[in-house]
């Protein structure tokens, strides 16, 4: 995500100025592609990510950006990416064109988020989503002591500030996946404060800040 302080604003983005970028998951969505793999990232921003999976996986890549900026970038990078939403049907896209379709921290900023999960399914064999985990502790603790709306997971943005408009928890995603008959395959919980993986294994819903989910509609 890019933090612009001078408007204090996550729903628009400018990725003029930031060519590329660092994300805690990107490693943890690394591990999880196999060589040589067809992957769809939807909502890719600048394409540092898909540059990473392209440079250390030698993937076949392809992108949807929003923002004509991010796709400018991307292009430049001579990345295959394309302007448009993803929260809909992506027409020009085969079933099971591709073995993995990624949504990194973006499903919370869609508006229709059960839509974008239903075509990562028909897309692709595998679906890689992170997304941040809104009952996080610090959250809870935030809303039973103050009785606002909880900003410890919105990064320093305001209720009316932030992209986040579908505020979710690990459960919350869990149960809308089983709707759409998707497993989780695997599960990443990474951490903010501190906790061992233990611990944000043992508890994800607790202590997880951002989640990354493996599914798929077929054999694990």
């Amino acid at each position: 995500m890019i933090d612009d302080p001078t408007i204090n604003n996550n729903r628009e983005y400018d990725y003029t100025n930031h060519e590329t970028q660092y994300r805690d998951e990107y490693p943890l969505i690394e591990s999880l592609i196999k060589p040589n793999s067809k992957v769809i990232d939807l909502g890719c921003g600048n394409g540092t990510l898909l540059q990473l999976l392209k440079d250390k996986k030698n993937i076949h890549e392809y992108g949807i950006e929003l923002v004509r900026s991010g796709v400018d970038i991307c292009r430049e990078k001579g990345l295959n990416v394309r302007q448009g939403s993803i929260d809909c049907h992506l027409s020009e896209i085969k079933d099971k064109q591709f073995d993995y379709a990624i949504c990194n921290v973006t499903i919370q900023m869609v508006m229709y988020p059960e839509i974008l999960l239903s075509e990562m399914k028909r897309i692709a064999h595998y679906q890689i989503i992170s997304f941040p985990n809104f009952a996080h502790w610090r959250n809870r603790l935030d809303l039973l002591l103050k009785g606002r709306m909880p900003k410890p997971m919105l990064f320093g943005y305001d209720w009316y500030t932030t992209g986040h408009i579908h505020q979710l928890s690990l459960i919350d995603f869990l149960d809308l996946a089983e709707k759409y008959d998707l497993t989780a395959c695997e599960q990443i919980h990474v951490g903010i404060d501190g906790f061992t993986r233990f611990i944000r294994n043992y508890k994800p819903n607790i202590f997880s800040s951002v989640s990354i989910c493996l599914l798929s509609d077929d054999t694990c």
